[in-house]
């Protein structure tokens, strides 16, 4: 039995982990230091800090403290009492309300020491309120799938009654006709039509809507998970129509189809629930091809957990972007997920006593207390004279979209070296080159050494379906080649995709696979004396950085993803 300092402070919950040598009193002390910082219960920030999971947590706790462990999942929740609770009470208390018995409330908790959050639905519904123990995991989850039910849902926008008066804008506002010339857009079908495709993108996770005329055919495709799928095959006659629809939506030019254009539309699918569209036309050869990015806020919310990060990774990030100054450069290909790994970071840091600003190209996410700025570059602002105007705005923190020249890089390196934190993005295979690349544009390598304080390279695979995934033989030969070392076959399990009616052919949404790299002082003199990639790569190897095929194969190793996807995007 572990021996607890007599002046650490823990309790209840926090005390029987340590007695049961489930967690040391350091890390037990600082968790509950975390949740009381942080006003969230104890139970939700140990399950956040992965020293325990949830089941484990759960089982202890109905144990230490009496309360009936009960799995949520066995319950349907269709008619669970979500009403007579505030919603902002179950967020901010994690707690669900799961059925009435005369004047007994039943309410799901993750942390049955939560006694205010029992007080407090006690005193705002008159009833008296008994705690049933869940897991923590599937209690967050059941209550985001309730309070999206008891909003206006999406599957209820879905119907054909309510497509029509799907709340849909440009910008701020929508034209309410279309312009002249283009009878027809706005009728009952084509609206109807419209608002189906971009609903039905949405309930399945899609990232992009392809909307793409050919010379007989016209078709519909959802990337979801990485991979385009056809969905759809309107008829051709309606191509125009669908096409100048869009455009109205987006404020874009109708009566002009020779040149691309670019638009943005916001959907409000609830009261609290906005989806943003970035629009792109492109004319083609029998007709205007669109592309929608569909970009969900929350996404950018997601949280530094939720990322993919292992635990040192996740240690050097965290530490890069709580520097008072200094870049942080994050690469890789269109689609990697850069972008949320950017805004991640600007969340960490929006506070009231940061200024916070960001030039991009164009904007994708919206976040409040962040100054964004569109770049423009047929109206001369570009991200150069973005960079130069937030200089003069008394900044702490600059985003830069993407660093694309030497000026760019040059004004950013400034800014990192005179007391700013900077954030941008480069267009490179991996971590190492990025350094050489910043070389190869002009930048000089004192300044490189001198600012550049980490850089990530990043690479979305898809993720196994838990529901079907199922173990496969992968001959010896072919895991060394794939980079497994000879020491790491023992007790290896590789999991590869089945197939269930609950996900795409045995995947189901997509992790970030990443090569961390703190740029140390020995890569510092690298880059000083003129040294190349492999010298960085060599360096980077010698200070434990693991690559993105040794990341994606600790995944393949955990059972979440598969080797084949892992091989697929990392094939450097």
């Amino acid at each position: 039995m572990a021996t607890v300092n007599p002046t650490t402070n823990l309790s209840g919950l926090a005390l029987r982990l340590v007695r049961d040598n489930l967690l040391t009193p350091t890390d037990a002390e600082r968790i509950q230091s975390e949740a009381l910082a942080s006003k969230m219960p104890f139970v939700s920030r140990l399950v956040e800090s992965k020293k325990l999971d949830a089941g484990t947590v759960a089982r202890i706790a109905s144990e230490e403290f009496g309360v009936p462990l009960f799995d949520i999942n066995a319950l349907d929740l269709d008619s669970a009492p979500v009403k007579l609770v505030d919603e902002k009470i179950l967020r901010r208390h994690r707690v669900l309300p799961l059925f009435k018995r005369g004047t007994r409330l039943y309410v799901a908790v993750g942390d049955p020491t939560n006694l205010q959050a029992l007080d407090e639905i006690k005193f705002h519904t008159g009833l008296g309120t008994d705690p049933i123990l869940v897991e923590e995991d599937k209690l967050v989850t059941a209550l985001e799938k309730c309070l999206e039910a008891n909003d206006t849902t999406l599957m209820d926008m879905a119907s054909d009654d309510s497509l029509e008066n799907l709340e849909i804008v440009a910008g701020q506002e929508e034209k309410d006709a279309a312009p002249a010339g283009e009878e027809g857009v706005n009728e009952a079908p084509i609206v109807k039509f419209v608002n189906k495709v971009l609903m039905d993108a949405i309930n399945k996770g899609a990232s992009d809507i392809h909307i793409e005329p050919y010379e007989k055919t016209y078709r519909v495709r959802y990337r979801m998970d990485g991979i385009l799928h056809e969905v759809a095959n309107p008829p051709l006659a309606l191509s125009s129509r669908i096409a100048a629809r869009i455009k109205i939506l987006s404020k874009l030019d109708i009566a002009e189809r020779r040149v691309p254009q670019d638009g943005r539309i916001k959907m409000r699918i609830s009261k609290n629930r906005a989806i943003d569209f970035r629009v792109s036309t492109l004319p083609c050869l029998w007709g205007e091809k669109l592309v929608l990015r569909i970009l969900d806020p929350t996404s950018a919310t997601l949280g530094v957990d939720k990322l993919g990060f292992e635990a040192e990774q996740k240690e050097a990030f965290l530490e890069a972007v709580n520097r008072p100054y200094g870049m942080v450069l994050v690469t890789g290909p269109t689609g990697s997920g850069k972008t949320v790994t950017l805004y991640t970071a600007l969340n960490i840091l929006n506070t009231a006593d940061s200024n916070i600003s960001t030039a991009e190209d164009p904007v994708e996410m919206n976040v409040a207390g962040i100054n964004q700025v569109n770049i423009n570059e047929k109206a001369g602002l570009t991200f150069a004279g973005a960079l130069r105007a937030f200089l003069r705005q008394d900044p702490d923190i600059i985003m830069v979209g993407e660093i694309r020249d030497l000026e760019t890089a040059e004004i950013s390196i400034k800014a990192a070296q005179t007391g700013h934190l900077v954030l941008s993005t480069l267009h490179t295979n991996d971590a190492p080159a990025t350094l050489t690349r910043l070389v190869n544009m002009g930048v000089p390598p004192f300044n490189i050494a001198s600012s550049v304080h980490l850089i990530i390279a990043q690479r979305l695979g898809r993720r196994l379906c838990n529901n079907c995934k199922a173990p496969i033989q992968v001959p010896p030969e072919a895991l060394i080649k794939a980079g497994f070392r000879q020491n790491e076959l023992d007790g290896l399990t590789v999991f590869g995709p089945v197939g269930c009616d609950a996900c795409n052919n045995g995947y189901k949404g997509r992790v970030g696979i990443y090569q961390v790299m703190p740029v140390s002082e020995a890569m510092g003199d690298i880059i000083m004396r003129g040294g190349n990639q492999r010298d960085i790569e060599l360096q980077a190897e010698k200070e434990g950085v693991s690559d993105l095929r040794r990341s994606g194969l600790r995944k393949v190793r955990d059972g979440i993803t598969s080797l084949e996807e892992v091989e697929a995007v990392t094939n450097q």
